[in-house]
Order: structure tokens, then C-alpha cells, then sequence
């Protein structure tokens, strides 16, 4: 419960004593206080609030425009930002938009639409490439905090293998709402640690602090876990495929989204089919083979599922990509594939986290023997072509193009009912949307400029 945001959004419709009655209601649900403490709370948050909107009537713009942030008038909900859809991935190339508009270079940065961002360095006269990658806990997880540390950990030690590099060390940010037990910091904590033991990559700094401070009431966890990796080898990057590459796949177990779609489905044995590290040993595997600088590249089946990653591949390179329908089922977990056609989800619109790799044909043989050799199955699930589209080719020989849906499918009841249509207006959202990242970055040169001649 955000009181701030609650009062932020009542004041402007309600009279402030009718706000105060509301919300001290709304503190007495979650805190243990009597009615005087939460009078006194009430008032000092809508004291503070009234102070800020202040900030509209201040006379010097600058200011103003430095303080207020710019609105799209388009929620993260609506456009489905996390959702691993179409409109995920508008949004995230206006922040790629604005991330690119900063006079600083980089090897591959977020307009690659890759799993991680890599940096060039010179040691001892040797080019050395830093990869750096984060993840956030899935949300559903809050609740389950060692699986929710365990899947974010290898998620982002997945992005830096994926991207050619040797992973290092790893750092974590916990938030954790104000009324939540402290115990979940220690179990997810114990979860991101288990990976680092059975992968050997220390965890090494981090920060701990409160969801929204004072201001958010519950127990909601939202944490994050980076990692850094190197390589003497130039990354991995999609952008590298080329038409007449060859593309494998290892078995996917899947990690948060499939642990969350078998605890909220109560077939909890499936969550234990995800407990591996098998992505990372084949990482490992190729890297340790002296493969990578032959490797074109590599990604995980992650975001929006198969149907997500083939299209930012596509989106990126312009080329396009052939999968059989039957050798991608071959390579989803048994269990795990069993739970979604029982649940009916489109095994290719979920995060099955299988290693996705595109190499020269000549090469794809020594690839698979190297992966089978550490004990992780591996398979030919299709090839690169200048068609400049994904397709499917179906069990029946028919082809149909692979798109992505507006939202990834749908894997719990709740996400079912929001649904995964694209609404009627998102040409309207994206205008939006688009108007905003231009605003933030004419914000981000001004207030540069501004201090560089102070």
C-alpha cells in the first residue's frame, strides 16, 4: 500500500479531511497503532505531499521542469512494460533512445536490445571486454524469497554468459517494504548464495533498504541481482548472426516465471525440475572448448519466450530465422512442458531459459558434442535466413510467422484475465510514449548543460 501515492492521487479529488479519515483507515489495516499515532502519520504525509505540489506555482522553470518529471499519461500496465510483449519491447527501446543520446560510448549498449552491455578496455596492451548485466526477482516470487534469489542470480550470470563472457562476481539490491519480516532478506540472500557456490562466482557487494521507506505499508520484496563477467574474445551479440548460421537449443527447466506458474497452480513438484544450473555448465562448456570467437551468438529464451527472442534477433540483424515446431518441444523440460499444455500455455510465449546459440554450420557439430559432454541436452531447432521474419515450421509441414504477443503468454489465472490483446489505441500509447523519451532526453541535455556551465 503506497500511502503517498494514495494521498497524492485523493487529495486532488477529495477535501483533506475526508483524505485523512480515508487514509488513517488505511494505516490502521496494516499497522499495529493506535487511532492517535495514525492521525499523527496521516497528517505528516499529507502535509508532505501538499509541500510538493507546491512546486507548479514556483517561479523559476527550470526548477519546476528539473523536479516534475515528464508524463506520458500511458501506464506501465496498459502499454504492458514487464510483460515480455510488444509493448515491453517499445518501451524498452525509447529507454535504449535515451540511453544512446548520452555523449559516452560502449562496446554494445541497450539499443542492441542484448542480454547485457559490454565495455572495451586495454590491459597490458590485450583488449579485454567487461561484460555488466542485471535482473530483477520475478514479482510473483516476493512470497518465496530463496527461489526468488535462486532464479534471479542465475539470470543474471545467464545474461553474461550469453553474451561471451566469463562470469566474476555478482552484487545485489534488496528492497523490502516496511512491514516485511526480516527473514526474507536472509533467505533471499541464502538463494542468490547457492548459486554462487555451485557456480563458484562470489557475491560481493550490495544494498539493503526499505520499498518506498515510510511511505509503502506490506511486505513486498522487489530486488535485483547484477553481474560482471570478462573476455579477451569480442561478445556473442545477436547483432554477429549471419543467413545460413545454424541454430541449436539446450533443454530448458525454466526459472521464475515457471517456478511461479507451478506454486500459484499448486503443482509444486515442477519447481524442483527448475533447480539446475545446466544454462551456465553449457555456457561453460563452449567457452572452456575454445568455441566463443567462432560462436556468432548466444541468448537466452527468457523474455516473452522463443517468440520474444526471435524477434529482437530479427529486429536487430534484419535477418531472419526458420524453427521446427518438434525439435523445440523436444528440448522444453518433460515436466515442465506437461504442466503448460496441461494449463494451456504456449510453450514458445513463456521463459523456458534454454541457451539459444547461432554458429556457422561447420561448427554446430563440435558445439553439440561439447555440451552433451557436460551433461546438458542439446539440439538443431532451426537456421538464419535473409527472409527478414521469424517462422515457425509446424508439426504438419505448414509455416507460420512468429510474432510476439502483445503481453508474453499468459501463465497464471490473474494474467489470463488481464489477457494478452493488443489494445485498440497502442499506435496512440506509443505517440505518447515516444513524446515522453524526446522530452526526458531534451531534460537530461539541459540539466547537463546547465551544470557544465555552472
Amino acid at each position: 500500500m503506497d500511502i503517498e501515492g494514495f494521498v497524492r492521487r485523493s487529495i486532488k479529488e477529495e477535501d483533506e479531511e475526508t483524505v485523512q479519515k480515508n487514509l488513517v483507515k488505511k494505516i490502521l489495516e496494516f499497522k499495529d497503532l493506535d487511532n492517535d499515532k495514525a492521525e499523527k502519520m496521516a497528517s505528516a504525509v499529507i502535509e508532505e505531499v501538499k509541500n510538493t505540489l507546491t512546486i507548479d506555482s514556483y517561479p523559476d522553470e527550470f526548477m519546476r521542469d528539473l523536479i516534475n518529471y515528464t508524463q506520458s499519461s500511458v501506464s506501465m500496465g496498459d502499454i504492458g512494460v514487464g510483460s515480455r510483449g510488444a509493448g515491453d519491447f517499445f518501451v524498452h527501446r525509447k529507454i535504449a533512445e535515451i540511453v544512446s543520446s548520452a555523449k559516452t560510448s560502449s562496446y554494445i549498449n541497450p539499443s542492441a536490445q542484448d542480454d547485457g552491455g559490454v565495455v572495451k578496455s586495454t590491459v597490458d596492451s590485450k583488449d579485454v571486454y567487461i561484460t555488466t548485466a542485471v535482473d530483477g526477482i520475478h514479482s510473483r516470487l516476493s512470497e518465496y524469497p530463496f527461489l526468488g534469489g535462486f532464479h534471479v542470480a542465475r539470470a543474471t550470470l545467464r545474461d553474461v554468459c550469453v553474451m561471451g563472457s566469463n562470469p566474476i562476481a555478482m552484487l545485489s539490491d534488496l528492497h523490502l517494504a516496511d512491514d516485511g519480516d526480516v527473514g526474507k532478506l536472509f533467505d533471499f540472500t541464502a538463494g542468490v548464495c547457492a548459486v554462487s557456490e555451485l557456480v563458484d562466482v562470489p557475491l560481493v557487494a550490495g544494498s539493503t533498504l526499505r520499498v518506498g521507506g515510510d511511505m509503502v505499508l506490506g511486505d513486498r520484496l522487489v530486488s535485483a541481482v547484477g553481474a560482471v563477467g570478462i573476455s579477451e574474445y569480442a561478445p556473442t551479440a545477436r547483432k554477429r548472426a549471419e543467413s545460413g548460421d545454424v541454430i541449436l537449443l539446450t533443454e530448458g527447466s525454466g526459472g521464475g516465471t515457471i517456478s511461479t506458474t507451478a506454486i500459484y497452480h499448486g503443482m509444486f513438484d515442477v519447481v524442483q525440475e527448475t533447480m539446475d544450473i545446466s544454462f551456465i555448465k553449457a555456457s561453460e562448456a563452449i567457452f572452456n572448448a575454445g568455441l566463443l570467437p567462432e560462436v556468432h551468438a548466444m541468448t537466452d529464451v527468457t523474455n516473452g519466450g522463443l517468440r520474444g527472442d526471435a524477434h529482437e534477433i530479427s529486429q536487430t540483424t534484419g535477418l531472419g530465422l526458420s524453427f521446427s515446431e518438434e525439435k523445440i518441444r523436444e528440448m522444453v523440460n518433460p515436466k515442465v512442458l506437461d504442466m503448460l499444455e496441461k494449463l494451456e500455455i504456449d510453450p514458445l510465449g513463456v521463459s523456458v531459459d534454454s541457451l539459444m546459440i547461432i554458429a556457422p554450420e561447420d561448427l554446430a557439430t563440435r558445439v553439440k558434442n561439447v555440451v552433451s559432454s557436460a551433461g546438458v541436452k542439446i539440439n538443431e531447432i532451426g537456421v538464419v535466413d535473409n527472409s527478414g521474419i521469424s517462422k515457425l515450421i509446424k508439426e504438419d509441414g505448414r509455416e507460420e510467422e512468429l510474432k510476439p504477443l502483445f503481453r508474453e503468454a499468459a501463465y497464471t489465472k490473474i494474467k489470463k484475465i488481464v489477457g494478452d490483446i493488443e489494445p485498440e489505441d497502442f499506435d496512440e500509447m506509443k505517440d505518447k510514449v515516444q513524446r515522453a523519451a524526446i522530452e526526458s532526453i531534451k531534460k537530461k541535455d539541459k540539466v547537463v548543460k546547465a551544470i557544465q556551465e555552472k
